[in-house]
């Protein structure tokens, strides 16, 4: 059964490396305030299924998702928490439309990272607390630093071309208003930076801001009665790779190769390199952009160096990658990183991109990474 599931409203708020002014709470009303309006739709009446991306830890709180309904107009409705990349969580609201269980589902995700005084140790959490987690007091982006070493190595990718992403992606964000962390910057300052964790530098590392993103969903002929700017789900997949860090290939994202697979299939793909307008993918780091792309079947193993050097993923080239300045531009959303690719896309097919826009966008990739140590990620495959 081909996925008949279309997203017809959007709403964020934030959109800054701080938010005094702003609650978590308050952050997710005016995200989802804005998404019904956008959708034309009342809460109340007429969604069946809410579905959250968050994860305890993040939120400072146990079973956070009892604190979710209030502020999303969810109050005695079905709401469940996805502790997962948003991505995930639009494939969990495309799975419930399908299903029957509704024709209308609300997918939030948040990031409050302002108020987190320690993140690095939240992060380390994630790895193995017998053989990993008691044993090393350093920065957990170490994993980063030698899957960049390793992927570099295996790629015969350049150096440089690590750096080149950074640039690019940062000049982009300077002409998107939700671009917190836009600069216009050479490859020698980015590769200058402090180290963070070799080979990988401060600058190729993304930065956390605060923001809430929320996405309305409606089966096809639901879609069809709320307007004529539905952008429709084509395609989506999500994989795991093992958990145990030891076992990884380091030098290839096997989750992501896995996750597009499933995507590319349901939307019915069969050479990606060539049927996309433009991709938003994972640039957590400045390498895993690189990677992602390979992983994603937009460039041949070994070619993505010369192919980013050439200008193929600029904003005007053949096929830009991250043209809102992806992670390292606009910044880090924690959970609701994937609903940030999403939203670019999303706003890109609708043609309401501004600035950004790209000429005749009509089919999108968006691509998500949860995030270290995990080796988590999902892909949608977007049309208008």
């Amino acid at each position: 059964m081909p996925l008949q599931v279309g997203i017809v409203g959007a709403g964020y708020a934030g959109f800054d490396s701080m938010t005094p002014g702003l609650s978590t709470r308050e952050l997710m009303f005016e995200a989802s305030s804005r998404a019904y309006e956008d959708a034309g739709i009342d809460p109340r009446r007429d969604v069946q299924s809410f579905i959250c991306c968050t994860e305890d830890f993040w939120e400072g709180i146990s079973i956070t998702d009892e604190y979710m309904p209030d502020q999303l107009g969810a109050v005695l409705r079905p709401l469940c928490t996805v502790s997962s990349d948003g991505i995930i969580g639009l494939a969990t609201a495309c799975m419930h439309i399908m299903s029957g269980i509704t024709d209308v589902a609300v997918v939030e995700s948040h990031s409050k990272i302002s108020d987190v005084l320690n993140p690095s140790e939240i992060t380390s959490f994630g790895f193995d607390p017998i053989y990993t987690h008691h044993h090393l007091d350093a920065d957990p982006r170490f994993l980063a630093g030698m899957e960049m070493a390793r992927y570099l190595k295996d790629s015969a990718t350049k150096r440089e071309d690590c750096a080149q992403v950074v640039v690019k992606n940062k000049k982009n964000a300077l002409s998107n208003p939700r671009g917190v962390h836009g600069a216009n910057i050479d490859r020698e300052g980015v590769m200058s930076s402090p180290v963070a964790a070799s080979p990988l530098t401060e600058l190729e590392s993304s930065k956390g801001i605060d923001a809430s993103i929320v996405f309305v969903l409606a089966s096809a002929k639901k879609a069809r009665r709320l307007g004529d700017h539905t952008v429709w789900v084509r395609g989506v997949g999500w994989s795991s790779d093992t958990p145990v860090v030891e076992d990884r290939d380091f030098g290839w994202a096997h989750y992501v190769e896995q996750a597009a697979s499933r995507a590319y299939k349901m939307a019915g793909i069969g050479i990606p390199a060539s049927y996309f307008d433009l991709a938003e993918v994972d640039d957590t780091y400045s390498y895993k952009e690189l990677q992602s792309i390979e992983a994603l079947k937009l460039a041949k193993k070994g070619k993505v160096g010369k192919m980013l050097s050439s200008g193929v993923f600029d904003r005007d080239g053949r096929l830009p990658v991250n043209p809102s300045g992806g992670s390292l531009g606009v910044g880090h959303l924690l959970e609701a990183t994937g609903l940030h690719r999403t939203l670019e896309a999303v706003l890109q097919l609708r043609g309401e991109a501004g600035r950004l826009q790209i000429p005749r966008a009509k089919k999108a990739l968006v691509q998500s990474w949860r995030g270290i140590p995990t080796a988590t990620g999902a892909v949608a495959v977007l049309s208008n």
